[in-house]
Order: structure tokens, then C-alpha cells, then sequence
């Protein structure tokens, strides 16, 4: 690589330039488990990514060997994650640096330990905008925008159509979704859609299943993802059934600027947007249903 990113929040031109007693020699970077992950969580709360109560078994589960901490002087101080989705593709994020040690290589140290976990396979993040050209230098292209849309939804009930996600339906969702994303994903989604604090909605209209959803209690309110659906209808009734699963509360979802019909239905649910991310890859994915794609699963992990 040519070049690596700097942390979020951390200027491009200050990267190793401050002097500082530690060096990215006193960094020790090893896999964390879930336990040491919630620092990590905490982290990510005070950057404003609101995530997910339980959000981290769903993680893990895909791939625990994913998620790396680096230490100085025994303390947490950088994190990683590069979560593997078979053979061909992974998704990378959690890429913070503790405030305090910014813009001293720790950053870049972490970086490429955590990406020699990829291996060979396309990587794929979601960035902020303003870091995108340093993510090119890196190896990652554009592949679209995403706006997080926000707040109180403004959408009657959802009609009988939309029920909640019965256990031997589990298979029918996996194949939809399979057909959705960059990598089949069963092992994280099944934890996903049936974790007990997520609620899982399907659309079915004539016996056939034309779209999911799974809501989840967040740091502030609820964020929805995935949102997948074969119309705007059937995501519109799909995201009512979430706002009405919150009780009333703010709702999140983050939605590809390049899917028109799902910019119009976050707006005209009352929804605004809130802030932009890139998805960015190394490489090319495989062909997916990218129309379908209402609201994307996380952030973190795609």
C-alpha cells in the first residue's frame, strides 16, 4: 500500500508528525475477544456511531478472530476490526485510535496488522467522506454514498401484510439476503435476526417473501438494518413495522444515495439525514441486488 488513512477526526498532514515519548514499536496488537471489545464500543459511542446494544455477538460470531486491540503500556489504545466473509470478500471497521494518541503511527500500525487478516479477499468499508482520497491511496475505490436518515418516523401501521420472522423462516431470509450482499453472510445474519433484543420483519405478498427488516435498540433510539425489499412499497410498509416496534422512538437508517426510491421513502417517513459514509472496495464484489438494498445492515460490518 502506498499510503494509509488516518483515524477519523485525525488531520491527514498530522499523521507521524508529533513527536511523542511512545512509538508504534510500543504498540502490542493482538486479537480482542468479545470482554475487550466493549471498550472498543465505548469508543465508537463517543465518535457518534451509535451502535447497537448487542450488536457484538452478532460480530463475533462471524468471525472472531476479526476484531484486534492494540495496547500501550498495557492500555487499550487502538482498534481494528477485519471480519472475513469466506474465501473471496471481508469488510473492515472500528478503525478508531484512542483521542489522546492521535496522529502518532499508532493508527497505521493497526491498520496493516488488522488488513493481513484479509488475506487475498476484496475489502470493503464505510468511511466518512472527507477521508476518501486517503482511503484511494490506499487500494479503495468508490462504490457509493450512504446518508444516515434520523428521527421520529412519521408512517401510519404497517398493513397485515408485514409479520414478524418465524425460526423455519430463517432459511428463506438467508437466501434473500444472500442475493442482497457482496458475500453470503448465514452465520452472522442468523445471529442477527434472532439475537432477543432484534426484532426481524418479513413482507409477504401472495405467499412470496418480497422483503425483510430487523430493528434494534441503540445507544440513542433504534437503527434499522438491513432494510431489503423488492419495492418501495414493500420497504415502506417494512420500516413502518420497525417504527412501530420502537414505541415511538427516534429511528436510524443508513441508506445508499444511489437508490432514489429509498432517499424518498426516508424522507417522506419524516426522516432526515444526519451525516454521509463511502463505500469504498479494494477490488470488485460479485454482482448483488443493489435496488433492493433500503437500508444497509451496519456500518461496521456491511
Amino acid at each position: 500500500m502506498a499510503a494509509l488513512p488516518p483515524i477519523r477526526g485525525e488531520p491527514a498532514a498530522t499523521v507521524d508528525a508529533m513527536p511523542t515519548a511512545a512509538h508504534p514499536a510500543d504498540l502490542v496488537i493482538t486479537r480482542a475477544t468479545p470482554d475487550e471489545w466493549a471498550t472498543v464500543v465505548e469508543w465508537a459511542a463517543a465518535e457518534g456511531w451509535n451502535p447497537g446494544e448487542a450488536d457484538r455477538g452478532a460480530f463475533f460470531a462471524q468471525d472472531p478472530h476479526g476484531f484486534f486491540l492494540g495496547r500501550v503500556d498495557g492500555e487499550p489504545a487502538t482498534a481494528i476490526s477485519v471480519v472475513n466473509y469466506g474465501d473471496t470478500y471481508a469488510f473492515l471497521g472500528f478503525y478508531l485510535v484512542r483521542p489522546d494518541l492521535r496522529g502518532r503511527g499508532f493508527g497505521i500500525a493497526t491498520w496493516r496488522k488488522g488488513l493481513t487478516h484479509a488475506g487475498a479477499r476484496v475489502v470493503g468499508l464505510d468511511g466518512v467522506v472527507d477521508q476518501q482520497n486517503n482511503y484511494r491511496r490506499s487500494g479503495f475505490e468508490l462504490a457509493y454514498r450512504s446518508a444516515r436518515f434520523g428521527g421520529v418516523s412519521t408512517l401510519p401501521a404497517p398493513d397485515g401484510t408485514v409479520r414478524v420472522l418465524l425460526p423455519d423462516e430463517v432459511g428463506d431470509v438467508l437466501a434473500y439476503d444472500a442475493r442482497c450482499v457482496p458475500a453470503a453472510r448465514p452465520i452472522f445474519l442468523a445471529r442477527w435476526l434472532t439475537e432477543p433484543t432484534h426484532r426481524t420483519f418479513l413482507r409477504i405478498v401472495d405467499a412470496t417473501l418480497t422483503g425483510f427488516c430487523t430493528v434494534r435498540p441503540a445507544r440513542d433510539g433504534w437503527r434499522v438494518g438491513p432494510l431489503f425489499a423488492d419495492t418501495a412499497d414493500d420497504a415502506r410498509q417494512l420500516l413502518a413495522a420497525c417504527a412501530r416496534a420502537s414505541g415511538g422512538a427516534s429511528l436510524a437508517v443508513d441508506v445508499p444515495l444511489v437508490n432514489e426510491p429509498a432517499v424518498l421513502l426516508a424522507e417522506s417517513a419524516g426522516l432526515t439525514p444526519t451525516f454521509e459514509t463511502a463505500r469504498m472496495y479494494t477490488g470488485g464484489v460479485r454482482n448483488h441486488l443493489q435496488d433492493k438494498v433500503f437500508g444497509v445492515t451496519s456500518l461496521e460490518l456491511g
